[in-house]
This record gives structure tokens, sequence and C-alpha cells, in this order.
């Protein structure tokens, strides 16, 4: 059998940032899925999935209400390894493209106070695996260490 494409990329030597990882084409529409990475692949510990859950239950909230891309929002959800996350965006973008909505967004889960949208047993179906201050630490640490002062090595993947 063969590989699917995002086990083809150097988890060695990838590092935290926003990477298209792929594009779809679904009859005359691209669809646009991005990598967002907060964590260094098999290089520190991975996230937990209580500050994941609630990361996504902020997150998924905030884009789905964004005047620009709420319309075009297919999905927002975690990865398996706990790495990061992915985005699924209807149009044909790049990496860069999407750093001021990804900013936007992690500025909002690092300054959230109050209930997670979602965090009630008649909403999801583990509301009770939520970390909110865990969730704002990363969405931080991302902010600090790497979307405020992303370059091209944190927007295209490392070569095979």
């Amino acid at each position: 059998m063969e590989k699917i494409p995002s086990f083809t990329i150097d988890h060695l030597n990838l590092i935290p940032g926003i990477y298209v990882s792929r594009k779809d084409h679904v009859h005359k529409n691209t669809i646009t899925t991005f990598d967002i990475r907060m964590k260094r692949p098999n290089f520190e510990p991975v996230m937990n999935t209580a500050e994941m859950h609630a990361i996504e239950h902020l997150v998924a909230t905030f884009l789905r209400n964004d005047k620009e891309y709420g319309s075009k929002v297919i999905y927002f959800g975690p990865m398996g390894c706990r790495t990061g996350f992915y985005l699924l965006l209807s149009g044909d973008y790049e990496s860069r493209d999407v750093v001021d909505l990804i900013i936007k967004t992690f500025e909002f889960v690092s300054s959230f106070h109050g209930d997670v949208p979602g965090a009630a047993p008649k909403d999801c179906g583990n509301y009770l695996d939520m970390n909110l201050p865990m969730a704002i630490y990363e969405s931080k640490k991302f902010l600090e260490n790497i979307l405020y002062h992303i370059s091209d090595v944190n927007l295209n993947y490392p070569n095979a």
C-alpha cells in the first residue's frame, strides 16, 4: 500500500508552523487543508487531550463566526499525534494567506475567559475533558514562539 502524503513529510525536520498539507478538488471547488503544527514532532512533549479539546471548541467556534472565513470553514480538528490541528478551508490558499487569520484565532484562545463553548453534557460527548488554562498557555506559546515572527521556514514543509 502507498503511503498517504502526510506520512511522506519528514517529521524529524518538521518544526511548528502553518503548512499547506494538501489541496483537493471537489467538482469545481478547491479544498485546502492546513497543518497547524504547534509542537515539533518527536522532539517535545505533545499536548494532552484536555487542552486540545478546549482549543478545538474555541477555535472551531471562533472560525465559524469569522466574517471573512466563517462560510469557508469546512473543518477544524486535532491531529491524532497531538502535535497540532488540521484546518480545511474552501478555496485555493497558500500558507501565507491565512497567517493573519491564525494569529487572530490564537489571540482569541489565549485571552479567552469564561465557559468554553459547547462544554456541556448536551453539547459534547466528552465535555469534562477540557483544560482551558492549558489551552491558553499552549496558544500563548504558539503565538509568542512562532506566529508573531513567522517566516518561510514555518510556512513550507521541509524537503524530504
